[in-house]
Order: structure tokens, then sequence, then C-alpha cells
């Protein structure tokens, strides 16, 4: 199994105590969603995460093609931290660190995603060829959605 990894940081011009919440709340996981992807939130989150939590999804992985995906979070620091992992899904391993650090009157949200795909020789072609693109550009879109909506101090 090879380990894949990505890396993002922004800041957002919003205090901790309006950051939060928004990130806390599963929900709102669709606005920061390309469109593109055809997310849908399957299972009714509760208002605000817990660890243990879990959340199904559907998304679309390509045209007509639609993939189920369930995820538990599995740690979390309130204001400060939290994981979501797969437990079924598209990939082989999928861990994501959200951290929040107040800075500068705002909050540097990092995000460190380990990842694998499955199906061995295929899936490290399809990430060369396409997931790694793939996730880039979704990380992209939700750093532009999360720059609008915390422009103002959130």
């Amino acid at each position: 199994m090879r380990l894949h990894q990505l890396h993002r940081e922004q800041l957002l011009p919003a205090p901790l105590d309006v950051v939060w919440p928004f990130f806390a709340t599963p929900a709102n996981l669709d606005a920061i969603t390309p469109p593109d992807l055809g997310f849908e939130i399957t299972s009714a989150p509760e208002r605000e995460m817990y660890p243990g939590q879990i959340i199904t999804y559907r998304l679309r992985l390509l045209p007509g093609v639609h993939a189920g995906w369930v995820t538990e979070i599995t740690h979390v620091e309130p204001g400060r931290a939290f994981v979501d992992e797969q437990r079924a899904g598209p990939y082989r391993l999928w861990h994501h660190r959200h951290l929040f650090v107040p800075e500068g009157g705002g909050v540097r949200m990092v995000d460190r995603v380990h990842y694998a795909l499955k199906l061995g020789p295929l899936g490290e072609l399809a990430h060369a060829m396409e997931v790694r693109r793939r996730l880039g550009r979704i990380f992209d879109h939700r750093a532009r959605v999360l720059a609008r909506r915390f422009a103002s101090g959130g």
C-alpha cells in the first residue's frame, strides 16, 4: 500500500468562536464541496460532531458513477482539532486531521490528509492521472468558498 499525503493551510479572518462551530457541524460539509461532485449527506447527522459519529455520503466519481462513503469522526478536541476516517468508500485508507490555530485575530486552518488507493498499481496510475489533481481541485474550491464565507469575520 502506498500512502499519499495532502497538506493545506489557510488563514481565515474570523475568530475561533465563529470558525469552529461551522466546521463542527457536519451538515456544512455540503457547502464547501464542489457542486460537480453531486455530494449528498445520506445520514441525518446530529447538530454537532462527536467522537464515534458515523456520517454517510453519496458522491459522483464519474458521470453516471456514484459511490457511497462512510466516515467516522474518531477524535474531537473542541475548538482545536478533529479527525475523520473513512470506514467504507472509494479509498483504501482516508485519515483527515483538521487543526484550528488562533493566529492574529483569525484562525489558521490546517488540513492533513493521509490516503491510499485501492487496486494496487492500477490505483497508483489513477492517482497520477486523476485522483491527485481532483483532490487538489476539491481543496482549492473549499479554500475559495471559505475565504468568501469568512471574509468579513464570519
